[in-house]
């Protein structure tokens, strides 16, 4: 099923990156029901709807479309959700699920029209490469951010955090094992790491358990808690198309970078790309059912890649995880950040080395790509990072009359993100 020979893995490594794969995005289970808590959204409900459609979505994606990928609620998506469309516009959530509803309905039509697949075709190879780069340098800056290596500053925007914080020593500690450990080829030498770490900073009381069992939550706080009839009103016509926008562009540049780090590059146009498309649109409606944002791919898939996964066994094993972590949630706490942070920043050096794939020696190819990647983290948006990169492309390869080389379909695309800045900023 999983054709383990020809993708040259074996079933233990699998395991391991699905393990790995897990325990750097575990954290969703419980960022996400805090952050939608804020809208007035039950945290139980929603942290039971996190772990099913998790769990649902990344299993489809292990079982169907045999991509090491997992799938969950996705970050920055829950926040526009709740800090942008309800907290600030003043939408209900109820009528924003029944938006995130819509837009999973309106993913599963594109990609049976193969508009995903088209979208795919039309952005040039350097800016697939760009794409990829600017999600690794995306990730490294997550992970330095969540270890407390760099923090917030007035003055600066980001500068260097305490390097005598415990949290700080632990997570260069776990960094320098993984290095260590993958140079002498240690296998699942990232998992090591970040048991090693836990149970160290468990040791010196740095981190703590907080039990271990309990029965999950209730799900009727938002079970079917949607506000169909506010979707026909005019005023929500630009809330949805600019929610559709972010997430397309977002979990489709995702999904290529995953695939471009795990060598999957025959996939990215074939059948199986075309499953997981179909997987995230009807994950995205099965997650607004339950009660929680639009689902995506998610880029800490990168940790399990790096630890050697490169099939659907990774991401059943991920699936599992979710499901049980629903008995385990006094344990969802219990992996401290500054173990996984570690990780989050070497799959970030894994993933940036395809930048010597683009020609920097060409001015109009180089322009865009920069853009591209260092626009993906200062923006702290993979969609944003995109745009600005497909523009760039766009007006420089016009202005030096080249536009007859620039892909009929780049176009429509930069239409779109016009639009998409001309509402969300």
């Amino acid at each position: 099923m999983f054709q383990l020979k020809h993708y040259q893995t074996t079933v233990r490594t699998e395991v391991i990156a699905g393990i790995t794969t897990f325990l750097t995005m575990a954290y969703i289970v419980i960022v996400n029901p805090s952050i939608l808590a804020t809208t007035g959204m039950d945290k139980g409900a929603v942290f039971v709807a996190t772990c099913l459609a998790a769990g649902i979505a990344t299993l489809a994606m292990g079982l169907w479309a045999n991509f090491p990928v997992a799938v969950a609620p996705g970050m920055g998506m829950n926040a526009y959700f709740a800090f942008v469309l309800v907290g600030a516009q003043g939408y209900s959530w109820e009528s924003m699920l029944a938006a995130v509803l819509i837009s999973g309905i309106l993913f599963y039509i594109l990609t049976l029209l193969r508009f995903r697949h088209w979208l795919v075709e039309a952005i040039p190879e350097p800016l697939v490469f760009a794409i990829t780069c600017g999600i690794g340098l995306f990730i490294g800056v997550l992970g330095l951010k969540s270890s407390g290596i760099i923090v917030s500053s007035p003055a600066t925007l980001v500068t260097l955090g305490s390097l005598h914080s415990p949290e700080v020593l632990l997570s260069l500690l776990g960094f320098l094992m993984i290095v260590v450990l993958d140079y002498y080829r240690v296998k699942g030498g990232i998992l090591i790491s970040i048991i090693a770490v836990s149970m160290i900073g468990a040791l010196f009381g740095i981190s703590s358990f907080h039990g271990l069992v309990s029965m999950p939550p209730s799900l009727a706080p938002t079970w079917l808690h949607l506000d169909i009839n506010s979707v026909l009103h005019v005023s929500m016509i630009s809330a949805i198309v600019t929610f559709f926008i972010l997430v397309l562009f977002d979990n489709t540049g995702t999904m290529l970078g995953l695939l471009e780090q795990a060598n999957l590059h025959d996939e990215v146009k074939g059948k199986r790309l075309t499953r997981a498309f179909y997987i995230e649109s009807i994950g995205t409606a099965l997650g607004a059912l339950l009660g929680t944002t639009s689902l995506s791919a998610y880029v800490e898939s990168a940790a399990g890649i790096g630890a050697g996964g490169r099939t659907g066994l990774t991401s059943v094993v991920v699936g599992v995880l979710f499901f049980a972590v629903l008995f385990f949630a006094p344990l969802a706490t219990a992996i401290p950040t500054y173990a996984t942070a570690p990780v989050l920043v070497y799959v970030a050096i894994l993933i940036f080395r395809c930048i010597v794939k683009i020609d920097w020696q060409e001015i109009r190819v180089a322009v865009p790509c920069f853009i591209t990647v260092v626009m993906i983290p200062l923006s702290f948006s993979i969609s944003d990072g995109i745009g600005l990169g497909i523009l760039s492309y766009l007006i420089i390869y016009t202005l030096t009359g080249k536009a007859k080389e620039i892909p009929w379909g780049l176009w429509p695309i930069g239409v779109l993100f016009i639009g998409l800045f001309f509402l969300a900023h």
